[in-house]
C-alpha cells in the first residue's frame, strides 16, 4: 500500500478526531453563522462553481456516462439554489446537541438522564452528486460532528470547489479548520485506507451505486449506515381515486427516474376498473416509459413487454417500470416485502382501513398513503437536507438529518451517593 497515501489518510483522520473534540465546546450560534456564510458564498460563487462543474460534465460525456449519472452530476441553477435553501434551512434548525431526555430521580436522590451528543467523526463516501458535499457537511456541522468527504472521481472539480468554499466559511465563523475535510485524491485505495481508521472515525455513510455500497460494507472496520438500492413500489387499490392516482404515479416514475425514491414497480389491484388500468398504462406510455409486466397486465396494451422474475428485483433508474396485477391488499404487501428494498412504498386508496393495514405491514423506511414516493427526501420532510437515506433499522431509518447524527450519554448527578 502506498506509504504517502496511508500517511495522508492517517493525518486526515487524526485531524478530524481533533476537530470533533473541539466542536464539542463550539456554540450553536457559531455553527449557524458558518452555514449562513456558506449559503452566501454559494450564491456569490455560482458562476465559478458552474465553470468547475462543466469540467466534470465534459469528462463524463467523453467517458460515455449515462444520462441519469450526468443528471446527478450537474450543478444547474436549480441545484445550486436547492443547496443554498438547504443550508439556510439547516442553519435555522434547533440543534439537538446538549438536550436532556429520559430523566428520572432515583430513590437515593440521584438525578439520571440522557444527554444528546455528537457521534464524533463521520466519513461520507459518495458518487456523482456534488450537492452531497454541501448537504453532508451542513448536517454534520449542525450536529457538532467533524466530517471527512470522499467524492467520486467523476465530480472531482465540483467537489473540490465546494469544499474550498466550505473551508472559507468555517474559518470565517471561527470553527476548527479541519471540521470539514475532503480527500483530494481520486485513488480508490484511499477509500480502503479510510475504512480502516476505526480509532479516529466513528461512522461511515456511503452514497452511490450498489457496487460502491457493498464494497464499503464488506471492507469497513467502522459501523456503516446504508441503503443498497431503491426498489420502490406503488400499489393502486381497487378504490383508488384516479384524479389523485395518475399524477402521483407519473410523478413517482417520471419526474426524476434516476433517483433512489422513484418507483420501479407498479402494482395494480385485480379489481381496479379496466378503464382506470388503461388510463394509467396509457399515461405512462405517453411519457415514454417502457413497461414490463406479468401475463395478465400485458393484455392491457400491445406495447407492454413481458416481465421476468428478475424484473421485480430490478432498480432501473430510468424510464422503465415493472407492472404486476395483484389479487388484493395482502398480495401487494407480500410482493413489496418480498421484492422491495425497504426504502419507500406507497398505497393509493380511499379506504382508511386498508391504508392503516398497509402502513403497519409494509416493512419499509418510508410508507405513504396517496403520495408520491419522490417525497422521501430530507428536504421534503422538513429536515433542510439529508446526509443519506438508510434502510437499516439501527440506529437511523429513512432520510437522515441532524438528530440522526447524534447519540447520547448517560448523566448521573449526585451528592455523594454510593451503592449499598
Amino acid at each position: 500500500m502506498n506509504t504517502d497515501l496511508n500517511q495522508m489518510i492517517d493525518s486526515i483522520a487524526l485531524e478530524g478526531r481533533k476537530a470533533a473534540l473541539e466542536l464539542q465546546s463550539i456554540s450553536a450560534q457559531k455553527i449557524t453563522e458558518a452555514l449562513q456564510i456558506m449559503a452566501k458564498l454559494l450564491e456569490n460563487e455560482a458562476d465559478n462553481l458552474k465553470i468547475e462543474n462543466r469540467k466534470d460534465l465534459d469528462s463524463a460525456k467523453e467517458k460515455g456516462l449515462s444520462s441519469a449519472m450526468i443528471d446527478r452530476l450537474t450543478l444547474s441553477d436549480k441545484a445550486i439554489k436547492a443547496m443554498i435553501n438547504g443550508l439556510n434551512e439547516v442553519a435555522q434548525l434547533k440543534s439537538p446537541v446538549g438536550t436532556h431526555f429520559d430523566e428520572r430521580i432515583r430513590p437515593n436522590g440521584t438525578r439520571i438522564y440522557k444527554m444528546r451528543v455528537p457521534i464524533g467523526v463521520v466519513g461520507i463516501i459518495y458518487e456523482s452528486r456534488p450537492n452531497v458535499t454541501i448537504d453532508a457537511a451542513a448536517i454534520c456541522l449542525k450536529s457538532h460532528n467533524a466530517v471527512i468527504l470522499r467524492g467520486g472521481s467523476e465530480a472531482i472539480h465540483s467537489n473540490m470547489a465546494l469544499a474550498s468554499l466550505f473551508s472559507k466559511a468555517i474559518l470565517q465563523a471561527g470553527l476548527p479548520k479541519n471540521a470539514v475535510q475532503i480527500i483530494s485524491t481520486t485513488d480508490r485505495k484511499a477509500i480502503e485506507l479510510l475504512l480502516t481508521k476505526n480509532d479516529y472515525i466513528d461512522l461511515i455513510i456511503p452514497r452511490g451505486g450498489e457496487g460502491l455500497i457493498r464494497m464499503v460494507t464488506e471492507k469497513s472496520h467502522i459501523p456503516v449506515i446504508k441503503h443498497y438500492n431503491g426498489i420502490c413500489h406503488i400499489y393502486v387499490a381497487a378504490d383508488a381515486d384516479m384524479k389523485k392516482a395518475v399524477p402521483v404515479i407519473i410523478n413517482s416514475k417520471v419526474q426524476r427516474p434516476g433517483t433512489c425514491n422513484a418507483i420501479e414497480t407498479l402494482l395494480l389491484d385485480v379489481n381496479l376498473p379496466q378503464q382506470s388500468k388503461l388510463l394509467i398504462i396509457e399515461q405512462l406510455l405517453d411519457k415514454g416509459v417502457t413497461l414490463f409486466a406479468d401475463p395478465q397486465t400485458t393484455k392491457l396494451s400491445a406495447s407492454i413487454k413481458e416481465a421476468t422474475e428478475e424484473s421485480w428485483r430490478t432498480e432501473y433508474l430510468d424510464l422503465r417500470l415493472s407492472v404486476r396485477t395483484v389479487d388484493g391488499l395482502q398480495q401487494a404487501i407480500d410482493h413489496i416485502n418480498t421484492y422491495g428494498s425497504h426504502h419507500t412504498d406507497s398505497i393509493l386508496t380511499e379506504s382508511k382501513q386498508n391504508a392503516e393495514i398497509f402502513l403497519k405491514m409494509v416493512d419499509s423506511a418510508s410508507v405513504m398513503v396517496n403520495a408520491s414516493t419522490r417525497l422521501a427526501d430530507g428536504g421534503e420532510y422538513g429536515m433542510g437536507c439529508e446526509i443519506g437515506i438508510s434502510t437499516e433499522k439501527l440506529h437511523a431509518r429513512g432520510p437522515m438529518g441532524v438528530e440522526d447524527l447524534t447519540t447520547y450519554k448517560w448523566i448521573v448527578e449526585g451528592e455523594g451517593q454510593i451503592r449499598t
